[in-house]
């Protein structure tokens, strides 16, 4: 399977490797990633989630249209692929835990998809972005078009959409596209790491309800935010916080 789900520490990773097609995802990808996305979040130990290609220089060509051309005359697998990408971006945009897609090379339509569902995008140089559905005569989903239109707008995603023009990781930052250029996900992964994971899960899910629109405190929220005095990390968190200011 050319999906990997990789562990170092409180660090997992989910890396890419079809590099013969460009990291193309096929359906069965698509089926399989929500499943390596919980067996993360799953795991106590990891606190962070990171998706990337295994080699450098590849993130993902998005997905496989040879396949979809293959199968465009069989209805039924044409609703399966679609529901297994639907699922797929939902439940990764839905992970409890913090998400950043590391992008090296391109990452063009299906792999932006998978890129925007992420909460933080990294990009080395050499990165390239680009949504291609109108040159191939297709449409993108509703939930990556609301996902891209709410990071840069309706301007801007309607100019990506409209065009299919591929765009340089410079211009990428200039439009929020992404959030930073790095050479790998390492230092940022690693920073969220050190923090507790009470604090993290939690705030993962404040700003989900945000996005999601809701703009009051309900019994959820103030539970949550109540949580985090009884949970394991704060005492002792707190308590060498204190002791470092005194000193």
């Amino acid at each position: 399977m050319p999906l990997h789900l990789v562990r170092e520490g409180a660090v997992a990773r989910i890396e890419i490797h079809r590099p013969e097609r460009r990291n193309a995802f096929r359906q069965d990808m698509w089926a399989r990633l929500p499943e390596l996305v919980a067996e993360a979040a799953g795991d106590s130990a990891v606190k962070v989630l990171v998706l990337t290609g295994s080699r450098p220089g590849m993130f993902c060509a998005g997905a496989d249209i040879a396949e979809m051309l293959d199968n465009r005359d069989n209805p039924e697998w044409l609703a399966a692929n679609q529901a297994a990408i639907n699922r797929a971006q939902y439940e990764l945009t839905r992970a409890p835990l913090p998400t950043i897609a590391f992008v090296d090379g391109d990452c063009i339509g299906g792999g932006l998809g998978i890129a925007l569902a992420c909460d933080m995008r990294l990009a080395t140089e050499r990165a390239r972005f680009g949504v291609t559905p109108a040159k191939l005569g297709i449409v993108y989903p509703l939930h990556d078009t609301r996902l891209l239109v709410d990071l840069v707008g309706p301007g801007q995603a309607s100019r990506l959409l409209y065009t299919g023009a591929l765009i340089n990781a410079d211009e990428a930052l200039r439009i929020g596209l992404i959030e930073e250029l790095a050479q790998s996900a390492h230092a940022l992964a690693a920073t969220i790491a050190a923090n507790a994971a009470y604090s993290l899960k939690g705030l993962k899910q404040m700003i989900r309800w945000a996005r999601d629109g809701q703009v009051e405190d309900d019994q959820r929220a103030l539970d949550l935010f109540a949580g985090a005095f009884t949970a394991p990390e704060f005492e002792d968190r707190a308590a060498a916080f204190v002791a470092r200011r005194r000193s």
